[in-house]
């Protein structure tokens, strides 16, 4: 079992991460110049392409390698009427608590989970399970006297000031609305999608129809939503606007369990194949259900802060279906030819935030150790990112400026760079441009020497174990196609 962090640890090594993000080009706060906006992020030229590799894997994996499931990209604005047969208008609420005298507003349910997990790590864990417990059955209830009544029992603390002079808690909801149209009044009112599966939901027969599926078959689709939050924090772990991966897969009624059995399985099993250790992944199973569903995990990985959902994996039933047929007049059953029955399928869904597998996998690839031995030990740090997923796959680094390095080195890049993002660099020692690479994450170093002028022969550099090794540059693209291939990760599937 991992060692328990201290609050301080915690906030030191995120902090630590935050500052290497912008320093290497991953992550930047968003309008900076102007002090930038709370909780919205930009990604820079490394963090781009890390980013795009993941959602590509996700896709690759799951589109291509599954005949019954088949893409879509939704539109972002929707009719209006979508998110109230969805329940988001009456239902996607917060219960949002503010502490007088500090002036800051939490959402409640944070604030309880965290006293809870505040006593478990204490030793007091069945406490902290009843408290926790106690809460969930008040909210499911609406009673939001009571889950004041538990905060000032419980005497939590507002962590600014120190106090517990509490507001009553309140409802807030956390859709962003705008106008479409010229004039700006209720009738023009539309939202900024706080999901994206409803896109999904409602463009149902029209995929099963164009795509020619048959149940079971699943809609992928990877997208931006936004959701209002008031309480967002932990750098680009909750934000305000964020982009999911997901997959409605539809089933018989009846045939949900054994469907939601086998994401769940293949799911933490595609974690896994990134080099997620098997220690900082754990199941987390719902005690409260959404309103929808009849049974939903998630999959926590263990950050500095806490064991935290990356991806959950929910058995929806036909609550969507149903409520887009009852809202719309439209009939969204499926006649399946096997039974000879019309009815409206089940739905088994996985949905994994794709900032948060980013944050995910920048903290299971930060490494910091110690090399060398007696009074020449120093600390080495660098991205262990699994070469698919890496950025820059290889960096051309002529040894020096002169002799014709420099154009044997652009020959080599001009070779290799319509199948692999690289990078070319000159300037500064060898051994500065080695530590540049290894923060960036880049895993392979090919150094171009004197000696490349006489044989064709260029010394290629790992970035994990800083071996270095003699290849011709006609064995390069091979070796590159083979450490990068997602052929690698699927393998382990």
């Amino acid at each position: 079992m991992a060692n328990k962090k201290s609050k301080g640890e915690e906030n030191n090594e995120l902090k630590k991460l935050i500052a290497h993000a912008k320093e290497y080009g991953y992550v930047y706060p968003s309008s900076e110049i102007y002090d930038g906006l709370q909780a919205v992020y930009d990604y820079g030229a490394y963090g781009s392409e890390l980013k795009n590799n993941l959602k590509r894997l996700w896709w690759e994996c799951m589109v291509r390698l599954n005949e019954n499931v088949v893409g879509l990209d939704s539109a972002i604005f929707m009719h209006p009427t979508t998110w109230k047969a969805s329940g988001h208008v009456d239902s996607f609420n917060d219960p949002m608590v503010d502490n007088k005298d500090s002036k800051k507003r939490y959402r409640a349910d944070v604030l309880i989970e965290e006293y809870a997990e505040s006593l478990r790590k204490a030793g007091e864990v069945d406490k902290g399970n009843v408290i926790e417990s106690e809460m969930n059955q008040l909210l499911e209830a609406e009673d939001l006297a009571a889950v004041k009544d538990l905060i000032e029992r419980e005497d939590i603390k507002c962590p600014i000031s120190g106090t517990c002079n509490w507001t009553d808690v309140r409802q807030f909801n956390l859709m962003f609305d705008t106008q479409i149209g010229s004039v700006a009044d209720d009738s023009g009112k539309i939202y900024l999608r706080p999901e994206t599966a409803q896109g999904i939901f409602v463009n149902f027969l029209n995929v099963q129809k164009t795509a020619r599926q048959k149940v079971p078959f699943g809609i992928a689709q990877i997208g931006k939503a936004f959701r209002n939050e008031i309480v967002a924090r932990q750098f680009i772990f909750r934000m305000r606007e964020f982009e999911q991966m997901e997959m409605q897969f539809f089933v018989r009624p009846g045939e949900e369990m054994k469907w939601f059995e086998h994401w769940k399985s293949v799911r933490l099993k595609w974690h896994k194949a990134l080099g997620v250790p098997e220690d900082k992944l754990r199941i987390h199973e719902h005690e409260k259900l959404a309103h929808y569903a009849n049974a939903a995990v998630d999959i926590e990985f263990e950050f500095p802060f806490g064991f935290k959902e990356v991806e959950g994996i929910h058995s929806r039933t036909d609550f969507d279906l149903k409520q887009h047929q009852e809202f719309s007049k439209k009939k969204m059953q499926y006649f399946d030819p096997e039974i000879n029955q019309n009815y409206i399928p089940y739905v088994v869904e996985t949905s994994i935030g794709a900032d948060r597998l980013f944050l995910m996998t920048l903290f299971n690839a930060f490494v910091e150790e110690e090399v060398g031995e007696g009074d020449k030990v120093k600390q080495r740090t660098y991205l262990k990112l699994h070469p698919a997923l890496a950025p820059i796959k290889a960096a051309i680094l002529p040894l020096t400026k002169k002799d014709g390095l420099p154009e044997k080195g652009r020959e080599i890049f001009d070779r290799l760079r319509f199948d692999f993002n690289l990078i070319y660099e000159d300037t500064q020692s060898i051994g500065k441009r080695y530590t540049r690479q290894d923060l960036i994450g880049t895993p392979f170093c090919i150094a171009v020497d004197h000696q490349t002028l006489e044989d064709d022969t260029v010394t290629i550099r790992h970035r994990d174990t800083t071996e270095q090794k003699r290849v011709s540059i006609d064995a390069l693209h091979a070796r590159l196609s083979e450490a990068c291939s997602f052929t690698r990760i699927f393998e382990q599937l």
